[in-house]
Formats: C-alpha cells, sequence, structure tokens
C-alpha cells in the first residue's frame, strides 16, 4: 500500500501546477512573504500575448529583501509552472528581470528551482501597464532548488547538482527535438502524445510506435526495468543523448520533468511574446 505521501503528490500532480506551486509557498512560508499590491492582465482580443499577468507585490517583514520594498511577477497562463520576477520600474520605466522560478509536480513529487535571468527594457505602470523587453532574455543558472522525490526532499548543495546536470540533459533534449521536423506551439498534452513514442517506443503500444523502429539486427540493453532497443537509440539520437536514453536517465527525466522539457522546447515561443510591446489593463 502507497503511504500518505505518495497520494498526496500523485494528488498534487493530477491537480495542476497551481495547486503545486502554492503546497510549496506553504511549506517554505513563502506564500505570506509578499502582498500584492496592483494587478495587470493582457486584453483576451491581443492573440499570442493573451493571458499574461503582470503582479506589483510588495515584500513583508521576513522576505528575503527589505520589508516594504516592492517588485514585479509576470506570469502566462499556458505556462504555469513559471513565473519571471523582476524590479519595480525607476521613474523612468526602467525596468529589469532578475529570475524565472519554476516548480512542476509529477506522480513522483516535484522540481523546484530559481534560474538567474539577464533581460532589460521599460515597464510604465498606471491605469495601464506598458512593458517592453529591449534585449533577448538570456538565462545564467540555477542558483536554488529542492526536489521532492517520493517521501524524500533534497535541498542545498545535492539539490543544485542534481537540477543543474537535468537542466543540461534537457537542454541538450530540446536542441534535438528542434533539429528534426516537428510541430511546435503544442499544449503540454499535445507535446506529451507526440514525443513519448518518438523517445520510448519501447512504452507505448505496437500501433504508436514509429515505422521501422525495429531492425533485425538490433541490440537490447536493460535499464530500469526497460529492455531499451539500443539499434533504434544509435540510428536516432544524436550522439549526446544516446546514454543518456539507453540507461533510462531520459526516462526519469521524462516522467519527474515532463513540464520542465515542454519549457525547454517551447522557450522561443515564450521569447517571442516578450519581443514586442505588450500592453496590460489594471485589473485591481
Amino acid at each position: 500500500m502507497k503511504c500518505p505521501a505518495a497520494f498526496f503528490i500523485a494528488f498534487l500532480f493530477c491537480s495542476g501546477c497551481a495547486l503545486v506551486e502554492k503546497t510549496g509557498q506553504m511549506l517554505d512560508g513563502s506564500a505570506f512573504a509578499q502582498k500584492r499590491t496592483a494587478l495587470y492582465r493582457v486584453s483576451e482580443k491581443d492573440g499570442a500575448a493573451a493571458d499574461m499577468e503582470i503582479s506589483v507585490v510588495e515584500n513583508r517583514t521576513g522576505a528575503a529583501s527589505e520589508a516594504g520594498a516592492q517588485s514585479v511577477i509576470i506570469t502566462i497562463k499556458k505556462f504555469p509552472m513559471i513565473k519571471f520576477s523582476g524590479s519595480f520600474p525607476d521613474e523612468n520605466g526602467g525596468f529589469y528581470l532578475t529570475s524565472l522560478e519554476y516548480l512542476a509536480g509529477s506522480v513522483h513529487g516535484w522540481n523546484e528551482y530559481t534560474l538567474d535571468i539577464v533581460g532589460t527594457g521599460s515597464l510604465v505602470l498606471g491605469e495601464t501597464a506598458v512593458l517592453e523587453i529591449s534585449e533577448e532574455i538570456e538565462p545564467v543558472q540555477i542558483t536554488a532548488g529542492r526536489i521532492q522525490r517520493y517521501d524524500t526532499r533534497i535541498t542545498g548543495n545535492e539539490a543544485l547538482i542534481s537540477l543543474r546536470n537535468r537542466r543540461e540533459r534537457i537542454a541538450a533534449l530540446a536542441v534535438w527535438m528542434e533539429s528534426i521536423d516537428a510541430p511546435s506551439g503544442q499544449t503540454i498534452r499535445d507535446f506529451e502524445n507526440y514525443w513519448k513514442p518518438v523517445l520510448f517506443p519501447e512504452m507505448v503500444v505496437k500501433r504508436k510506435r514509429p515505422s521501422g523502429w525495429r531492425q533485425p539486427d538490433d541490440q537490447f540493453q536493460r535499464a530500469e526495468d526497460i529492455r531499451w532497443n539500443t539499434g533504434y537509440t544509435e540510428r536516432v539520437f544524436s550522439e549526446e543523448l544516446r546514454p543518456v536514453r539507453n540507461s533510462g536517465t531520459l526516462l526519469r527525466d521524462w516522467e519527474e520533468a515532463l513540464s520542465w522539457i515542454y519549457l525547454e522546447y517551447e522557450w522561443d515561443s515564450i521569447m517571442e511574446l516578450f519581443s514586442r510591446q505588450i500592453i496590460f489593463q489594471k485589473i485591481k
């Protein structure tokens, strides 16, 4: 019988990223560290940028930065696993992004990290908010994070090393995915349904497997209780990804961090959103 924590983790995954985020914030106290003082939202008529929000928040006592200081959080409905944090604009609208915060769950637990980023532009706040990012947003490095894996919570340097290594593997996977003729702009479920048969034909029903995925001379290697077709790996995957797939590491990344893989794959579409002037309406 599964332990209560395992049931709890599965419930979080099935209930969506928003609940995972709220739960994580409750556990570490960050849910009480900031107070939202204003909310801006893009009009639903504004095409690709629709469902973006800007929250102006004020740090409370006990926050990491000075109490009373204000900052800005930008969220995108299609990517609920992330939020962008930035400075409160100066009197001339000068504004810069500081970090991307990621939190998403799976049936095994969740990954949570802070990725330092660099991005500058302008943000003018009033009854409307006008946002312009003048330079491409550049990821720097994961500087903090935690991992929940079943009943085990991994923190500190151990979590940091694991998250950074996973980021390198996911980045390599996304580069390979982009190198072949594959769709973009998918929902996460469409993304999962498209890529799982390509990445793991051994784990899907026969009718969903790629044509010719198995050849007469193919060899197999067992890892993570799966017999991996190393011939298929050799024919299809880049050299960098072959040991990752044959060892079962790619499967663990897929099962534990699907949202992260999806985010990396769709990163260019997120950057496209920020490449234009975006006008928000004040909600409260």
